[in-house]
C-alpha cells in the first residue's frame, strides 16, 4: 500500500471517530423550513445542472428557505435564481482572513432543518464536511458514486447510493435530483433556469442596438470556445458557418466569451469579411438575457451550453468526446449534434443543415 494511502486512511479513521454520526434508515425528513445545500465543487455547467433539485424542493416545501454554498468559480449562473435565496461563496483563498472565518461559521451555526450534499460528477470531501460542522439536524449526502465508495460517508446521517452505470445514457439534469428521491421530494420540469431582470435585458438591448440590425433580420449568436480543447469545434468550421448564414440569411451575428476566448475570438475577426457583435465578459445574467433575445444559439459543449439551455431559444450544441444525452440540455428546441468522440468530424453542412431546419420551423410558425 502506497505511504500516502496510508495517512489518508490514518486521516480518515481520526475523522471518523470525532465527526461520525448514527446512521438512520429512515426517509422521513420532516417539514424541513431552512435547507443548506453545499455545491461548491465542480464548474458551472454541472452547478447549473442542479437547479431542478432546487426546484424540486420549493414545489415540495414552498415555504422553505435554500441556502447554497457555491465557489468563486460556479456561483455567477445564481445570484439571481428565485428558488435560491441566500448564496454564500465558499473561497478557499480567504481561509487565511479571520473575518471571513467569522462570517463563514456564523453562517454555519444557523440552525439548519436540513443539509444536503448533490454529487452528480465526484464526491468532495470539502463539501462532505461543510455540511457536518453544519449546524443542521438531518444531513444527506452520497455513500457512493458509479460503485466508488464514499470514504467520507460517515459525515450523514441519510446516506444515499449513487449509481448510473445501468443507465449510461441518463441525463444530468434528473439525475441531480436522484440524491433526494428516496425521501419522495422530485419535479417533473428538470430545465435549468437563469433568472435575469430588466438590467439584465438593458445591456442585451443596449448591444443588440449597435449592432446593424434591420427589421426581418435574424440574430444568431455563437459561443466557440470551451474550457476543453477536446470539446472545441475547430475555428476554420466556425468560419465556414458564419459565413453561410450570413450569405443565405438575413442574419446578424455575435460571439459570446470571456478573455479567455480572445485567441478565438481574433481569428475570427481575422477570417470573417463582415462584423461580428463581441458580447465579451458579461455576466451569466447578461449573456442569458441576449441569447433569449436571439433567433438560435451555437455553442461547443461548455458551461455557456448550459446558459443557453436555459432559454427558451432554439438550440445547437456541438459534442464529441462527451455524451450528449448524459449532457445537452433539456427541451423540445434544443438539439445537438455528435458524430464520435472527434469533434471536428462534424462538418459545416451538418450543422447548417440543422440551422436552415431550425429557422425554416421557427418561421413557420411566426
Amino acid at each position: 500500500m502506497a505511504k500516502d494511502t496510508v495517512v489518508t486512511n490514518i486521516i480518515y479513521g481520526l475523522l471518523k471517530k470525532i465527526l461520525s454520526v448514527d446512521e438512520s434508515n429512515s426517509v422521513d425528513i420532516g417539514e424541513p423550513k431552512k435547507i443548506l445545500i453545499v455545491r461548491q465543487h465542480n464548474q458551472l455547467g454541472d452547478l447549473l445542472t442542479d437547479v431542478s433539485l432546487s426546484r424540486a424542493i420549493k414545489e415540495k416545501y414552498p415555504d422553505c428557505h435554500i441556502t447554497l454554498i457555491v465557489s468563486p468559480f460556479n456561483y455567477s449562473g445564481l445570484i439571481k435564481n428565485r428558488f435560491i435565496d441566500r448564496l454564500f461563496i465558499f473561497d478557499k483563498t480567504k481561509l487565511y482572513s479571520l473575518s471571513y472565518i467569522s462570517t463563514f461559521l456564523k453562517l454555519l451555526r444557523e440552525k439548519y432543518d436540513l443539509a444536503i450534499v448533490p454529487v452528480i460528477v465526484s464526491i468532495s470531501f470539502t463539501s462532505n464536511l461543510i455540511s457536518r460542522i453544519s449546524n443542521s439536524k438531518i444531513r444527506i449526502g452520497p455513500e457512493s458514486l458509479n460503485g466508488q465508495e464514499n470514504k467520507s460517508a460517515f459525515l450523514f446521517d441519510r446516506r444515499v447510493n449513487m449509481d448510473w452505470r445501468k443507465y449510461p445514457d441518463s441525463n444530468v439534469y434528473e439525475k441531480s435530483i436522484d440524491i433526494l428521491r428516496p425521501f419522495g421530494i422530485t419535479t417533473n420540469n428538470f430545465k435549468t433556469e437563469i433568472n435575469f431582470d430588466e438590467e439584465d435585458l438593458a445591456v442585451a438591448d443596449s448591444f443588440i442596438n449597435q449592432l446593424d440590425f434591420t427589421s426581418g433580420d435574424l440574430l444568431i449568436g455563437l459561443h466557440v470556445g470551451a474550457g476543453k480543447p477536446p470539446n472545441r469545434w475547430a475555428l476554420s468550421r466556425y468560419t465556414g458557418l458564419i459565413k453561410k448564414l450570413k450569405y443565405q440569411f438575413n442574419t446578424v451575428l455575435y460571439i459570446t466569451g470571456s478573455s479567455a476566448d480572445n485567441n478565438e475570438i481574433n481569428y475570427l475577426k481575422q477570417n470573417i469579411p463582415f462584423p461580428l457583435g463581441i458580447f465579451l465578459n458579461k455576466k451569466i445574467t447578461e449573456v442569458a438575457a441576449l441569447i433569449s433575445k436571439s433567433d438560435l444559439f451555437i455553442c461547443n459543449d461548455t458551461g455557456i451550453m448550459h446558459v443557453a439551455g436555459s432559454t427558451d431559444t432554439p438550440q445547437i450544441s456541438i459534442f464529441g468526446p462527451t455524451n450528449p444525452f448524459n449532457w445537452a440540455p433539456i427541451g423540445s428546441n434544443k438539439y445537438f449534434i455528435r458524430k464520435s468522440g472527434l469533434i471536428d468530424d462534424v462538418t459545416v453542412q451538418d450543422v447548417f443543415d440543422l440551422c436552415g431546419n431550425i429557422l425554416l420551423k421557427n418561421s413557420e410558425r411566426s
